[in-house]
């Protein structure tokens, strides 16, 4: 990874649609239902939500630069076919949904002995996250309510986002929720926002990263981290049965399984059991990272609606 080199700091220009993995002007993955036709009309809802995508960069053929560039159309498409389409997906009954292409770090950066070259590569990818956000506010927005959502590196971005031009700022009363997931993030990450303690509140952010039950991560637990429960919405360490979930959906996007996957909050991450589905017993891994909402997606689809509309209910 020490070979790889910085791409040019040219501002990425997100008034083209091409530099929107997600928008409501345009047909995108994000617009799909898992287990239907339905294609949703975006443009008929009254709130957002701001998604911003994991790491897609993970080393391909020709990858040789710490940041991807924003024109690969490879690794765009890859982009739209996953994390568009298997997350992305999730929040579309609850607004119109924006996902910005940007230059994200490549995967090694996290882990990179090069830290200049990691922390520039980041610096960078957050850049195009910022941006994108500034100028969704200036010409999308119009005032609206809007959800943070976000995956892995994703939540990297957010949460300092978040902390810049949202804590404690007067976007914060347009702020319904922030859905963190993927990454380690602090209870007390943010000075004004607090963490969500149970499914209708508003205002507030959940987190949370999956293991198999039983599996403790090597770093980055403790009840300093936010583990929020995804088919109760608690963080108290109740645990939550499987017959709570209202679907999953596992590599074929249209077929949705219900019951599958249980909860419990465990010292800053999820526990579940090893999920049911065709060809399961070939899963061996124990950090269910890739599937952190797709392990809960009809349970996050609707909490999303919900507190979408406990907002609009607090508007009047």
């Amino acid at each position: 990874m020490n070979s790889f080199q910085s791409k040019s700091a040219k501002q990425v220009d997100y008034a083209d649609l091409a530099h929107w993995a997600a928008h409501p002007d345009k047909v995108d993955p994000a617009d799909k239902v898992p287990g239907s036709d339905i294609v949703v009309r975006e443009n008929d809802q009254n709130m957002d939500v701001f998604f911003i995508h994991p790491t897609t960069y993970t080393g391909k053929k020709g990858h040789d630069t710490w940041n991807a560039p924003i024109d690969d159309k490879a690794l765009n498409k890859r982009t739209d076919n996953s994390t568009i389409l298997y997350q992305a997906s999730v929040f579309n009954q609850a607004g119109r949904v924006y996902a910005p292409r940007y230059r994200q770090a490549h995967l090694h950066a996290y882990r990179a002995d090069d830290k200049e070259s990691s922390d520039a590569a980041f610096k960078k990818a957050y850049g195009d996250v910022e941006a994108a956000f500034l100028y969704y506010l200036d010409h999308e927005n119009d005032g609206r309510p809007f959800i943070i959502a976000s995956h892995s590196q994703g939540t990297t971005h957010a949460v300092p986002l978040i902390q810049k031009h949202i804590d404690g700022k007067a976007l914060q009363d347009q702020l319904v929720a922030a859905y963190l997931v993927g990454m380690p993030v602090l209870k007390d990450n943010f000075k004004n926002i607090r963490p969500c303690e149970n499914a209708e509140e508003i205002n507030c952010f959940m987190s949370w990263r999956t293991y198999r039950r039983g599996t403790i991560p090597a770093s980055w637990s403790g009840d300093q981290f936010l583990a929020t429960n995804p088919l109760s919405w608690t963080t108290d360490g109740s645990y939550a049965d499987a017959s709570l979930n209202r679907g999953s959906v596992f590599k074929n996007f249209n077929k949705v399984y219900e019951g599958r996957v249980d909860a419990q909050s465990h010292e800053g991450f999820i526990w579940t059991n090893k999920p049911k589905f065709p060809w399961s017993f070939l899963l061996t891994i124990k950090n269910y990272h890739i599937a952190d909402y797709n392990f809960f997606y009809r349970n996050v689809q609707e909490n999303a609606v919900l507190r979408a509309n406990e907002y609009l209910k607090g508007q009047g």
